[in-house]
């Protein structure tokens, strides 16, 4: 094993007691408003591919950086101290769906090339800025059935999942990642499979990464896709010893509020994420959801008033105006205290 080498992105560790870090928001949502056309997703590189591509955001890394790059540096400006590379469905599995398997690699580095040159654009010695590594769910679940008929039934398998998120990761980290984000996590043993392929790529490699796990709850059974309880979730991941734990998608602040308190008070020596979507589905909207800035950033300085949140940001349906306005009003309050230091958040680190 090669002698581990740690990043500048250890400093997380230290800014999380100082301070609410700021997460960025929607990066779909935000493509959306470029109102972008089958045209700009082919490119000149896809033209003659045999598959519409349109809504395939990771092809436009390849086809319209500036777009991406735009983005970026939009929500940089609003004040975010972390951006997610556009990788969320840029894993071979994912990219099945578009016959675009072999994309995968080199999506995640070019991905995470972009958000390093507008984070190292943005950063001051005051207010370093860093880029979050995004893993996604993928489409396919080692814990479901597809089939109601069949319950035994599978559509992937935890080795194929592992060897997809060990190929994304290393094109986050060949591209200048500074951690890693395993987002929207429905199912655990599809988080289970990312936190393995994580930590066979840091014995390989030698370099210790933080890690941010955020999962998903569905509805308001309080539990994700895959039947856990936000608590039981927790206990499953936190042999990881994950910078941080939190929650994300599907549900707004206010209906995402009881599971962020119960997360703050279980997870013990790490800190807590939410970014939640901007309210309820609202196809009359402007995003295509029902909260303005102001009321999504309203509800999050409520949570962290209760002292649940080290890490705050948006999900579907907010926008750098929402990122803004949340930075303006956490910053009247203090991080979220643990009753221990924060681990490093680096995988198999003691």
């Amino acid at each position: 094993m090669k002698p581990i080498a740690y990043t500048r992105a250890q400093a997380l560790p230290a800014l999380l007691q100082q301070r609410i870090v700021i997460l960025d928001g929607a990066m779909g949502t935000m493509i959306q408003r470029y109102k972008l056309g089958e045209v700009d997703y082919r490119g000149e590189r896809f033209k003659d591919h045999g598959k519409d591509l349109k809504g395939n955001n990771e092809l436009l890394l390849f086809t319209r950086p500036d777009v991406i790059r735009e983005i970026h540096e939009q929500y940089l400006a609003a004040g975010a101290d972390l951006i997610e590379t556009n990788t969320f469905g840029a894993t071979s599995v994912a990219q099945e769906d578009y016959d675009l398997p072999e994309l995968a690699y080199e999506m995640n580095l070019v991905a995470a090339q972009i958000a390093r040159a507008a984070c190292d654009k943005y950063s001051t010695p005051d207010k370093p800025r860093f880029v979050a590594g995004a893993l996604g769910p993928t489409p396919r679940t080692a814990s479901i059935s597809p089939d109601v008929n069949d319950p035994g039934a599978r559509n992937i398998d935890f080795d194929t999942l592992r060897d997809a998120y060990y190929e994304q990761a290393k094109g986050l980290l060949d591209g200048g990642a500074d951690l890693f984000l395993v987002e929207t996590i429905f199912d655990t043993l599809n988080a289970k499979a990312a936190i393995f392929a994580l930590d066979q790529l840091m014995e390989d490699t030698g370099e210790r990464l933080p890690v941010i796990i955020s999962g998903t709850v569905t509805d308001a059974s309080g539990r994700i896709l895959s039947g856990q309880t936000v608590t039981a979730f927790w206990h499953s991941v936190r042999h990881a010893r994950p910078l941080a734990i939190g929650l994300n998608c599907a549900l707004g602040a206010t209906l995402m509020r009881p599971y962020i308190e119960e997360l703050s008070k279980v997870a013990g020596g790490v800190a807590v994420s939410c970014y939640p979507n901007a309210g309820l589905p609202n196809p009359m909207s402007d995003t295509g959801f029902d909260e303005t800035p102001d009321v999504t950033a309203s509800h999050l300085a409520e949570f962290a008033k209760s002292g649940f949140l080290n890490i705050a940001g948006g999900c579907c349906g907010t926008t750098p105006d929402h990122i803004a306005a949340i930075a303006k009003s956490l910053s009247a309050y203090q991080p979220r205290v643990s009753g221990d230091k924060f681990f490093s958040g680096l995988l198999s680190a003691a």
